[in-house]
């Protein structure tokens, strides 16, 4: 007889841990003790499951570095107890946090996934049970003694993706989010149909949790009539460290040679600048237009077609490596380490 899968569940806060109270019907957290009343379904699955909650519960908007390294923290302290984890989270930040787990925790071969929902467990409608419910099925999912998803992933609305590969699309469809980039790595109806060619290879490694996280970072998203000004507002913080430049279709900026100038100048400090792009789907070639080539020549590193939910993350994972050189940072910007890249 087959072990049954131990899971620990993670409340965070958000929209999904909410429920209505039946006589004022004002949203308020819910008791987690309580968990199966509100989720009887929960008592069928074939799986033990422990919650923990965050020290304060948060709205996802408040989301910060502090509680990424709650989180690290939660899970490495837990990882050799429990076979897979559910990580209960609001759905605005949820690809920030999903991508920024997906770099700090290295060498991970256990199920991590993300969920939360568009409204609160206790309304009639609501998604977030089967969001939940189907989260911890695929948590548990073994097969041949080892987990099918051995991967940090965020599951919503039917459909399972890597968690660096995720993006928000919508404020109010079920549909919240989107990997534009990447297939999916399940499927749910009937069945749940695992993409298997999609998910990383399960290998036995030990975990290791990067908490040192540095987050002198920033982001310029360009448009038309960008001012020189504006960009240095940005680009001259003393202890900046990354910078990300959004820009327009397959990685273009304006031709004013001070963009070139300011980019050199960001180099010569050592700061890594990335390009990403503002579209959707696609990814940066640097070279392919005049208006990208000197991006390229002032050295700036492609991000090729990473989300910038991944892109901010990873600069943050790669600066607090202290053991690469700064050069080893620049090299590994662009180079697929989570399968966040193609």
């Amino acid at each position: 007889m087959s072990k049954v899968a131990e899971l620990l569940l993670i409340y965070t806060g958000g929209t999904i841990g909410m429920v209505e109270d039946a006589e004022s019907g004002a949203l308020h957290p819910l008791n987690f003790d309580q968990l199966e009343k509100e989720i009887p379904e929960l008592k069928k699955l074939e799986c033990n499951i422990t919650v923990k909650s965050l020290k304060v519960p948060i709205d996802s908007s408040n989301m910060s570095i502090i509680i990424w390294r709650e989180l690290l923290e939660l899970i490495e302290e837990n990882y050799s107890e429990f076979d897979g984890f559910v990580i209960m989270h609001g759905s605005d930040t949820m690809a920030y946090t999903a991508s920024a787990i997906s770099f700090l925790l290295e060498n991970v071969n256990k199920p991590i996934i993300f969920t939360g929902s568009q409204l609160p467990i206790g309304k009639i409608r609501t998604d977030g049970k089967e969001n939940l419910i189907t989260a911890i099925e695929i948590a548990a999912a073994r097969e041949n003694g080892r987990p099918i998803v051995p991967e940090v992933a965020l599951y919503f609305e039917y459909s399972l993706y890597r968690a660096n590969r995720t993006t928000k699309v919508s404020a109010e469809n079920f549909e919240a989010f989107q990997s534009p980039n990447y297939p999916l790595l399940a499927e749910a109806g009937v069945h749940i149909k695992y993409n298997r060619y999609a998910i990383r290879k399960w290998e036995d490694a030990r975990l290791i949790a990067r908490k040192n996280i540095i987050d002198n970072v920033a982001s310029i998203k360009v448009f038309p009539g960008l001012r020189r000004d504006v960009f240095q507002a940005i680009a001259n913080l003393p202890s900046l460290k990354g910078l990300i430049l959004e820009t327009f279709g397959s990685g273009n900026v304006p031709s004013d040679s001070w963009f070139a100038e300011e980019i050199t100048g960001l180099n010569e400090r050592g700061v890594i600048v990335l390009n990403v792009t503002q579209c959707t789907t696609g990814s940066v070639i640097q070279g392919k237009y005049e208006t990208g080539v000197h991006l390229e020549q002032a050295g700036v590193i492609s991000g090729r077609d990473m989300t910038f939910e991944a892109a901010i993350t990873k600069l943050m994972y790669l600066l607090s490596c202290d053991e690469l050189t700064a050069m080893e940072k620049i090299n590994y910007v662009n180079v697929n380490i989570r399968g966040e890249i193609s």
